[in-house]
């Protein structure tokens, strides 16, 4: 992704979001606000996933 934030409505995709990356909180979700590098980085912390693992993730589930 070429931007800093995920695009469209992210209080749409929370959902999708949570059903993805279950070990994330509401809290984390919340916090997150539509951020990928904030996504990437608590999914990172959340699965003990490599920085280039989460990014990958991240962008597959949004492309």
């Amino acid at each position: 992704m070429n931007n800093d934030r995920i695009e469209g409505n992210w209080k749409e995709m929370k959902g999708k979001v949570q059903q993805q990356w279950g070990k994330l909180t509401d809290d984390d979700i919340d916090k997150i606000d539509g951020r990928r590098e904030e996504l990437v980085g608590k999914i990172q912390q959340a699965y003990g996933k490599s920085r280039e693992e989460a990014e990958k993730e991240v962008d597959n589930h949004f492309n």
